[in-house]
């Protein structure tokens, strides 16, 4: 599994995330950074319309995707960036957000302007779909590639098992409970495989909690994104803040830190800077998933006659998911010390800052902020996969997917890190490939749409306004 992900990961993928970010940035000539004020404007409802076709308003696909990426990427998935890749992994992740705002802009574009109808008829958005619409049907293959990986890459395991990983570190370890730890089931079969009692029950009930939303739809999954993402961004920001206000004076040196370690890869494992690249780039896809295709899913379901505004609300997905929040992980690790600590690794190395950072609650803030993260990711991932088996075998099978989906669930809470990360890597490098090469050659039809909404924009003639 590990070379799977490493070879998927390898440098043409970066070539063509990194590179074709580029490409778009300077293609068109910076637009969406320009109208970056226009794209919270639009987020704060000024511009919608209850009978556009689609199922969410802009802000609701917002938080939909936001709950994707606001997630475990951003506080364990920054901790194995630098306990792999060093602090210049975070450079390359600033990066990959950058360069992934443009990305997204062209990406969730797309999935508005070339919406197709799944076999009930309804309206569905998404890279298969735009592949599909948008580049005939000679292309289809590619989009049953990108919508097959889909089902593997958009399940919750890691979230799964990086929740259950601070429970059982903090909560069951500060209290003693692990002495109960192991389960004896047909004689010693759960102990010599290595399952822990707790692990199971936590899988058990984050099965429960995750079915009680992700049966409901996208709808549903929209409404709790929108009132859980806030309060999960607004605790986990501020805590952080608190230790880096305490370390201040540092900040200019991590910083600093950060930026000359990205080109030395001194802390980088074995000193290689194709590991800090790699990782970071790796990571901040993980974190922000511009270019994988998920957040088109999201943002396929918007209720605008509008294709640019909803890549202007999509483009803001990186500057806060990875310019703002992840940043702030990094500084925390870094000023606290803990990122260097070779024994920890994942959410753990994050618990440790957080308990260092912030005595007495640190540890409690941070389980509070990982459960938030952890569930609503897991909602949202489940509309993604549903809507590849929907793709791939019909809207009537597409509720299959959840109960594939929930036992990953279970799968994840009781698997070993590393096996769950090589898999979702591996299959976010698959996702990656259909959605970029479809973008690039659809970049022309965005650039039509840009100017053709920016010039009735100056004019105020818009049909959904």
């Amino acid at each position: 599994m590990v070379e799977f992900a490493n070879h998927a990961w390898g440098i043409p993928l970066l070539v063509l995330l990194v590179g074709g970010g580029v490409f778009f940035l300077l293609y068109c000539r910076f637009i969406p950074y320009r109208h970056f004020g226009h794209g919270v404007e639009i987020l704060t409802g000024k511009y919608e319309d209850p009978n556009a076709p689609g199922d969410i308003n802009h802000f609701q696909a917002l938080s939909s995707a936001l709950a994707a990426t606001v997630g475990m990427g951003n506080i364990s998935g920054v901790a194995i960036a630098l306990g792999t890749g060093g602090p210049g992994a975070i450079f390359w992740m600033w990066i990959t957000a950058l360069v992934g705002m443009a990305t997204k802009f062209f990406s969730c574009t797309l999935s508005i302007l070339y919406r197709g109808k799944d076999t009930s008829g309804k309206i569905q958005g998404g890279p298969m779909y735009f592949i599909v619409e948008g580049l005939g049907k000679k292309w289809k293959p590619l989009a049953i590639f990108f919508a097959f990986a889909g089902l593997f890459g958009c399940t919750p395991m890691f979230q799964a098992n990086q929740l259950t990983q601070i429970i059982r570190d903090t909560v069951l370890a500060e209290h003693g409970w692990l002495g109960y730890d192991t389960m004896i089931l047909a004689g010693t079969v759960l102990t010599e495989i290595g399952f822990r009692l707790s692990d199971i029950i936590m899988g058990i009930i984050l099965v429960g909690l995750v079915s009680l939303v992700i049966f409901g739809g996208i709808k549903r999954i929209g409404h709790v994104a929108a009132r859980l993402v806030p309060l999960m961004v607004v605790i986990y920001v501020f805590t952080v803040l608190y230790i880096i206000f305490n370390n201040i004076v540092d900040l200019p040196y991590y910083f600093w830190f950060i930026v000359t370690d990205a080109f030395s890869g001194e802390a980088a494992a074995g000193g290689a800077l194709g590991v800090v690249i790699s990782n970071g780039i790796r990571r901040g896809a993980f974190s922000n998933e511009a270019g994988i295709g998920m957040e088109a899913m999201a943002h396929g379901a918007a209720k605008t006659r509008e294709p640019v505004r909803e890549g202007l609300v999509a483009m803001l997905e990186p500057a806060i998911d990875t310019l703002l929040i992840c940043t702030m992980t990094a500084m925390a690790l870094l000023m606290t010390g803990v990122w260097s600590d070779t024994t920890v690794d994942g959410i753990t190395m994050t618990a440790m800052a957080f308990e260092t950072g912030v005595l007495v609650l640190g540890a409690w803030l941070l389980i509070i902020c990982v459960f938030i993260f952890s569930i609503t990711t897991m909602f949202t991932y489940s509309y993604y996969g549903t809507k590849c088996l929907n793709f791939l075998a019909g809207a009537d099978k597409k509720h299959y997917y959840n109960y594939f989906y929930i036992f990953t669930i279970f799968l994840g809470a009781i698997t070993t890190i590393d096996m769950v990360i090589n898999l979702i890597d591996g299959m976010f490098a698959m996702m990656a490939i259909p959605t970029m090469t479809a973008s690039i050659l659809l970049a022309p039809k965005v650039m039509n749409a840009a100017k053709d909404y920016f010039r009735r924009r100056e004019l105020g003639d818009f049909d959904d306004a």
